[in-house]
């Protein structure tokens, strides 16, 4: 079989021109978790230097496996530099027989099925290795099972082969986006510890271009990991990491021009196409007037290789800029000073968390055997006092006894006694509106201040929210009718707590939620006010989009969860996008629970402003009409499409009503701004494109 198997590889591969080939041996895939590396040692290539002239040109594999979508599949060169082959593919088929990788295939490995025979192009482009590196040394074919302990595998044998003419690296030298470069120094990005890695980050003035070879803003250090938990199977990594020293120590620095700290995040959103779900949430919750973490879409590049559109973020923790909730010292185990602040979230236990928390003594809805665990964020596991994992617990365990109790709605001595009911309205709209199958019992934080300082427990900031807004097949994600915090599925680990199904039963509660939906409706939740924030991204990453779906050719192509039907390019993803949401909030509209008798009243109807900008594409000067109707004073704001005012003004208006604004929009970025006109009217908000 063995023989046949090499024969029908040496077919494969002799079709490349003056071609050098080394086979190896394979070896048992270990279901333990650990990964399996099999060496080929390459000896005598002709020329040593692999480049565009003569360099890698493919690599054949043969092994059995039972579940194709475990297997992460990588070659790594003799300087340590890996590149993905093929991840997460295949779902539960099996094995990879005569399978040969070349960048020239037609067919994307992401687009094949088991067994994958023939010819297809890797996950990572092989011509990444021709960029004149040695090419004699120790190569290896790295295979890890991503779900240890269910079904092991077995390589039969594998091959390099290396020939004249094949293809280089994948060319990137510039951007409309900020660019991230790291240099790992020939070492291995793992999912723990974190590794020393150099960082630079390329982000030049408003309006220019970023090229990688321009003077960076941060040329340093970091200390960066892989992070996720269900994320870490597909080949576009998510990564954690802290500004460092050449020490390996923290500190704290601006980055994008964010508040300075130390914690960062570049989030890979593989499975999210649109690039946008999660900051589409994360914009919604901080344009309702909560903290939620800053961001930027960039370019990264690791070692030499171009890894795509990334979210640069903040990582959610303490801090007078992030979560501004008190700092909890480790001597402070009584009076005011240990009620806050504290950070604890609703998570898998492989998170920041580790598992190391409290259970809750109320079951969830969904199975009453089930329990709910609340995990340690801030303080740490490792640093929180026994005094303060014993004030916390017992104080979230006091509101959950009270919400369950039979006074739970009293206003003052009810659950508002112990959470702030403006948070957890918010928080369970964001999460209705995306439908968020994780919404409520994954990546839920949850917050406390100081009781000095004002007490209570708030919910949030949101997070993770790239299988959300119709991205997932199951639990009904894909469905723009219907809740999600009656979810209903007793086999699933992970469980929402009673809160919110409580929460309704409070008829002033649920009226409250029924304003707060109507008034956020007429403006920031509104259809257009969605389809703007949408486009606007787009429209900035049209230029970047085209590269990440270059190296990562999914689009069209099934991706865990994604559902059916997948659409085949970008702009019908974003479209996509856009009409599930319309029809999700006119559910909602009809839906909503609860009734509102003083929106009317506390935002009486006046007449809008009325407005128009020319020209619209504008490069320099921008000319604003303006008409409210009536001698007025109107404040008027320029926002990115993050909500951040670039230019204010407040401009009187005649006695007809009507002025004219002439601001000098040459400093700004070129794409999608917004213009908003409030105070003294209905507030209302048009957009114009900077060239």
């Amino acid at each position: 079989m063995n023989r046949l198997i090499f024969g029908l590889i040496l077919s494969l591969l002799t079709s490349t021109l003056n071609a050098q080939t080394w086979y190896g041996l394979g070896g048992v895939i270990p279901d333990d978790g650990t990964p399996a590396l099999f060496e080929i040692n390459v000896t005598g290539l002709n020329p040593a230097t692999i480049d565009t002239l003569h360099g890698i040109a493919g690599t054949g594999i043969n092994l059995t496996h039972p579940y194709d979508a475990d297997l992460l599949i990588a070659l790594v060169a003799p300087d340590g530099t890996s590149l993905i082959l093929s991840s997460g593919n295949g779902g539960d088929g099996d094995n990879y027989l005569n399978t040969h990788f070349t960048d020239t295939a037609a067919l994307a490995v992401a687009q094949g099925s088991p067994p994958f025979s023939g010819y297809y192009r890797p996950q990572e482009m092989l011509g990444n290795f021709n960029n004149g590196r040695e090419g004699n040394g120790s190569w290896y074919l790295y295979i890890l099972d991503t779900y240890p302990y269910a079904d092991q595998g077995l390589l039969l044998n594998w091959s390099i082969t290396f020939g004249d003419d094949p293809t280089g690296p994948f060319f990137f030298d510039a951007s409309n986006l900020p660019i991230v470069l790291i240099d790992t120094y020939g070492q291995e990005i793992l999912d723990d510890p974190k590794i020393l890695a150099g960082m630079k980050i390329i982000d030049n003035a408003p309006g220019q271009r970023n090229h990688i070879t321009d003077p960076p803003a941060y040329d340093g250090y970091a200390g960066i990991e892989i992070r996720g938990s269900s994320s870490q199977m597909f080949p576009k990594k998510s990564y954690g990491f802290e500004t460092w020293n050449a020490l390996g120590e923290e500190f704290e620095t601006s980055l994008l021009g964010m508040p300075e700290e130390t914690d960062w995040i570049l989030n890979a959103n593989y499975t999210d196409k649109t690039l946008v779900r999660n900051t589409l949430a994360y914009q919604t919750f901080r344009n309702m007037g909560h903290y939620s973490t800053r961001y930027e879409h960039v370019e990264v590049v690791i070692n030499g290789v171009y890894k795509g559109v990334y979210i640069f973020s903040e990582k959610i923790k303490r801090d007078g800029d992030r979560v501004d909730i008190a700092k909890l010292k480790p001597d402070d185990n009584s009076g005011d000073p240990l009620t806050g602040g504290y950070i604890f979230k609703i998570d898998k236990p492989t998170g920041s968390g580790g598992g190391e928390g409290w259970a809750s003594n109320f079951p969830p809805p969904g199975n009453p055997n089930a329990t709910i665990l609340f995990q340690y964020e801030y303080p740490k596991a490792d640093e929180i006092t026994d005094a303060q994992k014993e004030y916390i617990a017992e104080y979230v365990n006091t509101f959950e006894s009270t919400l369950n109790g039979p006074n739970f709605d009293d206003p003052e001595n009810g659950f508002r006694k112990y959470a702030d009911e403006g948070t957890f309205l918010d928080f369970f709209i964001v999460n209705e509106i995306s439908k968020n199958v994780d919404g409520y019992r994954l990546s839920t934080f949850v917050h406390k201040e100081r009781d000095s300082l004002g007490g209570k427990l708030r919910m949030g900031p949101v997070w993770d929210y790239d299988i959300a807004w119709r991205n997932a097949n199951y639990y009904g994600g894909e469905d723009y009718t219907g809740w999600m915090y009656q979810f209903s599925n007793p086999d699933d680990t992970w469980q929402i707590p009673f809160w919110w199904g409580r929460l309704l039963q409070d008829t002033l509660y649920a009226d409250n939620l029924k304003c707060r939906w109507t008034f956020l409706r007429n403006d920031l939740l509104s259809d257009n006010a969605f389809d703007h924030y949408i486009d606007s991204l787009a429209l900035v990453l049209d230029e970047s989009k085209e590269r990440n779906f270059t190296v990562w050719p999914i689009l069209g192509v099934y991706v865990w969860p994604n559902p059916w039907p997948y659409p085949q390019t970008y702009a019908e993803e974003i479209e996509t996008l856009k009409g599930w949401i319309h029809n999700r909030l006119a559910w909602l509209d009809e839906n909503i629970p609860g009734t509102c008798y003083s929106v009317g009243t506390e935002h009486p109807e006046v007449r809008p402003a009325q407005l128009s900008v020319f020209p619209n594409p504008a490069k320099d000067n921008l000319w604003v009409n303006i008409n409210t109707g009536s001698e007025s004073r109107l404040s008027l704001t320029v926002t990115d499409p993050f909500g951040r005012i670039a230019l204010q003004e407040t401009v009187a208006t005649g006695s007809d009503g009507s002025a004219v604004w002439h601001p000098d929009i040459s400093g700004l970025k070129p794409g999608v701004w917004f213009l908003r006109a409030g105070e003294g009217s209905t507030p209302k908000t048009i957009k114009f494109v900077k060239l």
